[in-house]
């Protein structure tokens, strides 16, 4: 049924309300934890049994992927009526069904650029959180500068040998499968590159995770010793994968611009207004007692406002066919910096509760949002360096030229 009036929007919407007044169980109406996300896949825990629920309902809807075709498991909504679901969701605040890099960045690649037997076999447990997927894209020797990956994919007939390293490869060790830009090529640098999914199961794989100063971390280092992989899942044309690469970077930066990094909020961790107010102290109206970081943290508030504004903009931009150009590496770049300030103004109204990082005599919240700042200097790092953004935005933005 096509969906385009405001009667039918308007049934539609009915409709939605009284299927999640039904099937959200209250426990996912609340604040979600970080040991209560749910990234799907075949080592998933769920901490609560709600969640498991709740995923379960939403992945039979479609509605984990409103948009996604309903052919390949996802909800098949129109923009119209994925809004309308979107604001009953906030309405009821539920909490997200899952996270996951299948829906975020791989799925929406493998809708435009895989072939049918793919999408079909793929996309459906995307959708359901049966498959957990990781991304396998810098190496030691090629992260800024991507398409000097040495990952080599050898052709050996009935399938491809590969052989190589990742690097900050994130949650390689809970994943099912790989999405995975390989060598096949030595002749050119960008031609020479391909996009291949495998099993991390598969014989000669070995995910290492990383420890970064923040104490955890959920970056890994990844080998590949003469893995084989069966040829139906290469994706795209062989030697046609940087195309893919780039594409999927897109969806990468548009997903951390739209969450933000995820704030500072949740798991116990107030904003900086709150913990000046507690440590700082206030003045005789209420306010942050020092002027000079009460500013700042007001520059920040207006500024993170104001950027996901810019970011709902952006969306509707999109959804309505405009061409939005490369405003992912714009927002990418901003996000990082403001989440950034935002994380080193909140260490610095904790004041000597910052110095807290395990034990008794610290608040824990205070403890979280120390080890948040220091997780927040990979943020100009993944996903893309700021660096490199800035010399997209150069580049394909402003149309300068590098000097000779």
């Amino acid at each position: 049924m096509a969906f385009g009036d405001t009667e039918t929007l308007e049934d539609f919407r009915k409709e939605t309300r009284a299927w999640l007044e039904e099937n959200c169980p209250p426990a996912m109406r609340t604040p979600m934890t970080d040991n209560e996300i749910v990234w799907g896949g075949k080592r998933e825990s769920f901490t609560n049994p709600d969640s498991k629920v709740w995923l379960e309902r939403m992945g039979e809807n479609g509605w984990t992927a409103p948009e996604w075709p309903a052919a390949y498991g996802g909800g098949g909504l129109s923009k119209a009526e994925n809004k309308v679901l979107q604001e009953e969701l906030r309405r009821i605040k539920a909490r997200p069904a899952l996270f996951s890099f299948g829906l975020w960045m791989f799925g929406p690649a493998l809708l435009e650029f895989g072939n049918e037997e793919q999408k079909k076999r793929f996309l459906p447990d995307i959708v359901k959180g049966k498959t957990r997927w990781c991304q396998g894209y810098s190496e030691p020797g090629a992260g800024s500068d991507l398409a000097g990956l040495q990952t080599k994919c050898e052709d050996k007939g009935d399938h491809y040998l590969i052989n190589g390293q990742k690097v900050w490869t994130s949650y390689a060790d809970q994943a099912d499968w790989i999405f995975c830009l390989v060598r096949t090529s030595t002749e050119k640098k960008h031609e020479g590159i391909s996009f291949i999914l495998f099993d991390m199961e598969s014989e000669g794989v070995e995910a290492r995770p990383i420890k970064l100063i923040s104490g955890s971390s959920p970056f890994c280092e990844t080998f590949f010793n003469d893995v084989k992989v069966p040829k139906d899942q290469l994706v795209g044309e062989v030697n046609g994968g940087w195309k893919i690469a780039k594409r999927l970077l897109q969806f990468e930066r548009s997903s951390i611009s739209a969450g933000g990094f995820g704030g500072t909020g949740g798991s116990g961790i107030l904003g900086p207004d709150e913990y000046a107010k507690i440590h700082v102290g206030t003045d005789s109206d209420g306010r942050v007692a020092d002027g000079d970081l009460r500013a700042r943290i007001a520059d920040n508030d207006m500024l993170r406002r104001a950027f996901f504004l810019t970011v709902q903009r952006s969306q509707e931009q999109a959804k309505a066919g405009m061409e939005v150009g490369h405003t992912a590496s714009i927002l990418k770049y901003a996000v990082a910096k403001m989440n950034q300030e935002r994380h080193e103004l909140m260490v610095e109204a904790l004041g000597t509760e910052a110095f807290g990082w395990e034990g008794e005599g610290f608040d824990e919240g205070a403890m979280k949002a120390t080890r948040a700042m220091l997780r927040a200097k990979g943020n100009s790092i993944e996903g893309g360096t700021s660096e490199i953004n800035l010399n997209v935005i150069a580049k394909r933005v402003l149309g300068l030229r590098e000097h000779q």
